[in-house]
């Protein structure tokens, strides 16, 4: 199973005796939280099925609102099954608390970073990284923590689905052979026997073509060292200003956090789909400043020019939401 493509029985969901389920085995070290058990209790509108995984009756991603239906008395709750295995399962459970609900600690997180790295060896650190809810380079550690030496060896499947050498030098020197013994193959039959992107097929190409070896030499200089930039002031990156921004409030990054949870645990925003697009929308500005400078760092260079472009409209954007926000009159009872 790939992030994203849960397998459901058919879509079915049918109504099962309470204490059929289990709530072992879950993601959160920290347990129920008792004051959300009871805002869901209170919520009259019909709550979401829960989820559970088929073969065990384990609840994979509801445990709030098994409780909140055990609080309210009833006998009966509203499933829809998984079917997959036990570690698949489990993955779902993180993707779930990460996407909705009330979100996982860092410490959680990185815990089930370290258990999907062990199930799923064959997943990128972008991949795992979806799921846990956690930059790729933090990934990265936690699997040189956990798997040690063997990091480095064979590939791994990306968040696209295609297999990729964890090495790119190997795909490289192995595209170079292809190139040279088949110099007519197309760049994306290069790439796919190679386990490479067809960009980087063009270019192993090209340096082939100048009498240079598939792999880039070293740099004889060191690139300067980026200045760290503090990942608690909320500050914008690089110390740029977005239209009206000297008036804006400068929240820390600790405290735009501690917003979006708030608002990831009111049942009114998670229990509509306007509500759950916002906090998907809102879940990546809490990327810390080191986060966002990965990010930054990862663009390849003929995309820059783009993605900066997008991000000023993208800011543009939002300053016009938060001015609408603003002024926006609340209907009265």
């Amino acid at each position: 199973m790939q992030p994203g493509q849960a397998q459901f029985d058919q879509g079915m969901v049918v109504e099962v005796e309470i204490g059929s389920l289990s709530v072992a085995a879950s993601p959160r070290s920290s347990g129920e939280d008792m004051d959300h058990i009871r805002a869901l209790a209170e919520v009259r509108a019909p709550l979401p099925p829960i989820v559970v995984h088929r073969s065990t009756m384990r609840v994979i991603d509801g445990v709030h609102r098994l409780r909140a239906a055990e609080l309210r008395g009833d006998k009966k709750i509203a499933i829809a099954y998984f079917v997959g295995s036990e570690s698949d399962a489990f993955v779902l459970a993180v993707e779930s608390n990460i996407t909705h609900g009330l979100p996982l600690t860092m410490a959680d997180r990185k815990s089930a970073a370290a258990r999907i790295i062990v199930s799923h060896p064959q997943w990128s650190d972008r991949m795992i990284a979806s799921v846990a809810g956690l930059s790729p380079g933090t990934v990265g550690e936690i699997r040189r923590r956990t798997a040690g030496d063997a990091v480095a060896q064979g590939s791994r499947i990306g968040q696209d689905g295609r297999v990729r050498p964890v090495n790119n030098a190997i795909g490289r020197e192995r595209a170079g052979k292809i190139i040279r013994e088949n110099p007519s193959l197309s760049l994306r039959q290069i790439a796919r026997v190679a386990g490479i992107s067809p960009e980087t097929a063009r270019d192993v190409r090209n340096r082939i073509r100048r009498g240079e070896e598939p792999l880039p030499q070293p740099r004889t200089k060191p690139r300067p060292r980026r200045a760290r930039q503090p990942e608690d002031t909320g500050l914008p990156l690089g110390g740029g200003t977005a239209p009206g921004a000297a008036a804006a409030e400068t929240r820390t990054a600790a405290e735009r956090v501690s917003e979006v949870n708030r608002l990831k645990a009111d049942p009114a925003m998670r229990f509509s789909e306007t509500g759950r697009t916002l906090l998907r929308m809102l879940n990546i500005h809490i990327l810390t400043g080191a986060e966002w400078q990965e990010i930054i760092d990862n663009v390849p260079p003929h995309a820059r020019k783009i993605v900066a472009g997008l991000a000023r409209e993208c800011s543009g954007i939002w300053w016009d939401i938060a001015a609408r926000m603003d002024h926006h009159e609340v209907p009265q009872d």
